[in-house]
């Protein structure tokens, strides 16, 4: 059994790959209230982790009931949104966004502004968490967040890396598995924490070939571009590939289920990823929508979602509820890695291209 819900994590439904859950399911109603909630989550493992363990926790709370419905993957919800908001109306109040279609969603002003004065533990959000306009206006408040980091395969490498700089590594020639899409791998990230300081060389085209041209000296070390999770995932296992970039809560189920792997955060820090609750514009329901993010921001339930669903929490540590165990199978003290969503929505032609030619032909 465990081996199914290693097939299911919600961070492989958020990333945009197949979601295994039919886009036209029906809302699931928890709990006839008179006030009620919809709610866009993505489907498969994690919608049902949250109809079972943290929806009706909301509504015994507030008596709101919840309708989560099962959100098609990648952009696609996006144009949903986008097309329903133009006619007036919302197949969601409240949807989980990606942070590429957050920024995307942004450009249309498809997001209702969050009033973080109705949010009591804004204050203990992480910063990175809270997706905001140019002018300011809050877009949307982080809801789930996870960690792409540096694995092994234990047998193959006794001894855990310190360092994303371990890719570099002539003597892991054909031994790393790394993500293919230049979107959703974070290596132009990694390699500016890496070898230039910081992503701020990320700012320019320039600066963007200087970390391309230091990425591409990985090539001789990798054996595997993958798109699918599955293929690098029994590789990782197998020792056939026995190095690369995965997901942290899925390499700990892998080792529970007493598989020769783990997951390191390198002392540059682990990629930090997430999801953010935002309101459509033609919804009605900003009171229920904000009643809702409060009780999503609460310590409690940040922990819970932790334990139940495993994901990292989007608050400062020392607000949580975890131990230190808890903690560390969804997450890291270490500064993380931010992604620079920026780039994939202003220059993602140019970045395919250029990633395509020099990274992985």
């Amino acid at each position: 059994m465990k081996q199914t819900k290693f097939s299911f994590t919600r961070r492989t439904l958020l990333a945009g790959a197949a979601a295994g859950a039919s886009v036209l399911a029906m809302p699931n109603v928890l709990r006839a209230q008179d006030r009620t909630i919809k709610v866009g989550v993505y489907g498969g493992y994690f919608k049902d982790s949250f109809d079972k363990h943290v929806f009706p926790e909301f509504t015994n709370a507030t008596g709101i009931a919840v309708e989560s419905v099962a959100e098609p993957t990648g952009e696609a919800w996006l144009v949903q949104l986008e097309q329903a908001a133009r006619a007036g109306a919302a197949p969601a109040d409240l949807s989980m966004m990606s942070q590429v279609a957050m920024l995307k969603g942004q450009s249309t002003d498809l997001w209702a502004p969050i009033d973080l004065a109705k949010i009591a533990k804004a204050d203990d959000l992480l910063p990175q968490f809270v997706n905001k306009y140019p002018d300011g206006r809050v877009a949307g408040v982080g809801a789930v967040a996870w960690y792409i980091t540096l694995v092994t395969n234990t047998d193959v490498f006794p001894e855990a890396p310190t360092s994303w700089a371990a890719l570099w590594d002539p003597a892991n020639k054909e031994r790393l598995g790394l993500l293919a899409l230049v979107s959703n791998s974070f290596l132009l990230e990694v390699t500016a924490k890496t070898h230039f300081g910081g992503t701020g060389i990320l700012d320019t085209e320039e600066g963007i070939l200087k970390v391309m041209d230091k990425l591409a000296e990985v090539k001789p070390n990798v054996q595997l571009w993958y798109r699918d999770e599955a293929q690098f995932e029994q590789a990782l296992k197998s020792g056939e590939i026995p190095m690369g970039q995965y997901y942290h809560d899925v390499t700990g189920l892998a080792a529970a289920d007493g598989f020769p792997v783990r997951s390191t955060f390198p002392k540059e820090g682990g990629i930090s990823d997430s999801g953010c609750w935002a309101l459509s514009r033609a919804s009605d329901k900003a009171d229920e929508a904000h009643i809702f993010i409060d009780f999503m921001t609460q310590p409690e339930i940040q922990s819970l979602m932790s334990r139940k669903v495993g994901t990292a929490p989007t608050m400062k540590r020392s607000v949580l509820e975890l131990s230190d165990e808890e903690f560390a199978a969804v997450s890291s003290d270490i500064d993380p890695i931010i992604p620079r969503y920026d780039l994939y929505t202003t220059k993602a032609d140019w970045l395919n291209q250029k990633w395509t030619e020099l990274i992985v032909n």
